[in-house]
């Protein structure tokens, strides 16, 4: 039986059921919320949800959304569900249970060909074969992709409707493969680099752009995560609370 806890994320603002055993929300999903545009409304959807940390979180900062949390993992799903619960969102979102590469298991979860005005994404970061596999399949699968990034944002863009935005945390050192996934797809791309400390090299990428868009691609400052006492810069204290944007 999966041993489960329930603890605060976004400063606690929101209640999260999460495994013991398994993934655990943290800075990569504070960092995604914190790409969620201004004045959305429609349906938002988080892509490989896991317990729906990123996509509960953005509906702190979309209270005019509708929110989809896509994932196929049927205990996720199931922790997914209880956390829409906890925190009195069942009016506003649910979840697909869905093979996000499929479009029939797609349409037979009741998720329509771009439907979405939003889609976030923390996708797995590497690649099977080109790193060590931990023997737990349940993190395994929230790091280690069987199918390429490309195919992944592909099947994103499917489900974002024309003129909608994309966002994704990644790896810095997997900005080229992300963008080689997006070209032709996404334009007005943003590409926030996230540094631990100022004057050092960032370790993770966000990047935001819009669906069809053939505006020019931006590279904005970067988002220092630390200051010299070891604690959040106020920017990353306040994202982590779920009360700042990155953008």
């Amino acid at each position: 039986m999966m041993a489960k806890r329930i603890s605060g994320f976004l400063g606690g603002r929101l209640l999260l059921a999460q495994d013991e055993g398994g993934h655990r929300a943290g800075t990569d999903a504070a960092l995604l919320v914190a790409a969620t545009p201004r004045e959305v409304n429609g349906l938002l959807l988080d892509v490989g949800a896991g317990v729906g940390a990123a996509g509960l979180g953005a509906a702190l900062l979309a209270p005019e959304a509708y929110i989809g949390l896509i994932e196929f993992d049927f205990l996720s799903c199931e922790l997914a569900r209880e956390n829409i619960a906890l925190n009195g969102l069942d009016a506003r979102a649910r979840v697909f249970e869905t093979d996000l590469f499929d479009a029939e298991s797609r349409r037979a979860a009741g998720l329509a060909p771009e439907a979405a005005r939003v889609v976030l994404t923390n996708p797995p970061f590497f690649q099977r074969g080109s790193v060590r596999v931990t023997p737990d399949p349940r993190k395994a699968s929230a790091h280690v992709a069987d199918a390429p990034l490309e195919d992944w944002t592909r099947a994103c863009l499917a489900v974002l409707a024309p003129g909608g935005v994309f966002a994704m945390i990644h790896r810095a050192d997997a900005l080229a493969t992300c963008l080689a996934a997006l070209v032709q797809r996404i334009g007005g791309i943003e590409i926030l680099p996230i540094a631990p400390r100022d004057g050092e090299a960032a370790t993770r990428i966000l990047l935001r752009g819009v669906k069809g868009s053939k505006a020019p691609l931006k590279l904005c400052a970067p988002l220092v995560l630390h200051a010299e006492g070891g604690g959040f810069t106020p920017l990353a204290e306040a994202i982590h609370r779920g009360e700042a944007r990155a953008f």
